[in-house]
């Protein structure tokens, strides 16, 4: 319920941002700041995978319900203990992972209606807004986002209609609102959006080679497997027994990668807390919460903790960072910290 009633609170601020509130913004932040370092961590190929809504001590805690995660990775990888989420709801999140936009009225209602971004407010950019894919295609590399249950390539609403998939249906789990890639016009204008904006089941062909693996590749479960309904439309738990039961299915086999083997990082995170709006690294206002995440890789010592605090926008500039690409919008936050020596050994 506390979802849907952000919802509708943001489609009430979304009114009174577009009638001449005094707080909207006028543009999206700043495309580019920072330059990263030198060189990255030797680190060619990344995988994220993202989980939803649960808080540090639900997901890592002693109780937690997701046994796999805890039990067989945690113990596998390092532990970020102090990784926060940038906003409240799902969306927001998602679009700050790979472009280091803030949230706004619209995103934090998580887009119900497919509407431009115009003076500060929608969620679908225009292309002259960049995200890391964007970059990684400028620069010769590659990537994809693998959407469970998406089914057909680059699906997302036409502008102005509404989300049909904000409640999950019986074969379809999808959620636009999960899917980052369509919120932008730099990638759905174009025809690469069908070639990489692909359904899940791409992924077991695309990592059988490291020369089909992308070097980005952007791992989202449906609405069931990724922690969100509890209990599932179809009659599956849900919450986090559903995604551990996901994971325990297909990090063994990217572990098993050539790709990853090679040079990979693996990144299980979630998208935010939803009963916490606590933040770091120099956020103003409020935040997502704290959510953890964990971190694998031949790069990573294993069986490790980490308490440097870390958040979203921090994944996107450790990605840029990893390719020598500069730091897009947020990512480049004079308190930000990226991923450095505390991470890789």
């Amino acid at each position: 319920m506390r979802r849907y009633f952000l919802i509708l609170t943001a489609l009430v601020l979304v009114a009174a941002c577009s009638s001449g509130s005094s707080t909207a913004k006028t543009s999206p932040t700043a495309a580019t700041t920072t330059v990263p370092v030198a060189s990255g961590p030797n680190v060619g190929h990344v995988f994220v995978i993202n989980l939803e809504n649960k808080d540090y001590r639900t997901t890592w805690g002693p109780q937690s319900l997701a046994k796999y995660l805890n039990g067989t990775l945690v113990p596998m990888g390092q532990l970020l203990t102090q990784y926060y989420a940038t906003s409240h709801a799902s969306l927001g999140n998602y679009i700050t992972q790979i472009s280091g936009q803030p949230s706004n009225a619209a995103t934090n209602g998580d887009c119900i209606t497919f509407t431009e971004y115009r003076n500060g407010q929608g969620c679908v950019y225009p292309s002259s807004v960049k995200t890391v894919a964007d970059q990684l295609d400028g620069a010769g590399k590659s990537w994809k986002s693998y959407q469970e249950d998406m089914t057909t390539p680059c699906r997302h609403p036409n502008i102005g209609d509404g989300d049909s998939t904000v409640v999950a249906r019986v074969g379809d789990m999808y959620a636009t609102r999960h899917n980052p890639f369509v919120y932008f016009h730099s990638i759905i204008d174009t025809p690469q959006c069908k070639a990489d904006v692909v359904d899940l089941d791409a992924l077991d062909a695309d990592i059988a080679a490291s020369e089909r693996t992308p070097n980005l590749a952007y791992i989202t479960p449906n609405l069931c497997h990724d922690g969100h309904d509890t209990p599932c439309v179809d009659g599956q738990p849900g919450g986090l027994v559903s995604a551990d039961k996901f994971l325990s299915t297909w990090v063994p086999k990217i572990l098993a990668s050539p790709a990853y083997k090679a040079d990979g990082l693996l990144v299980i995170t979630l998208d935010e807390s939803e009963d916490d709006s606590s933040s770091c690294c120099g956020q103003k206002g409020s935040g997502g919460g704290r959510i953890g995440t964990l971190l694998l890789s031949p790069r990573v010592e294993a069986g490790t903790t980490n308490k440097t605090p870390y958040n979203h926008d921090s994944l996107l500039c450790s990605i840029e960072d990893v390719f020598g690409l500069p730091h897009l919008a947020g990512a480049g936050a004079p308190k930000l910290k990226c991923f450095g020596d505390d991470v890789y050994s």
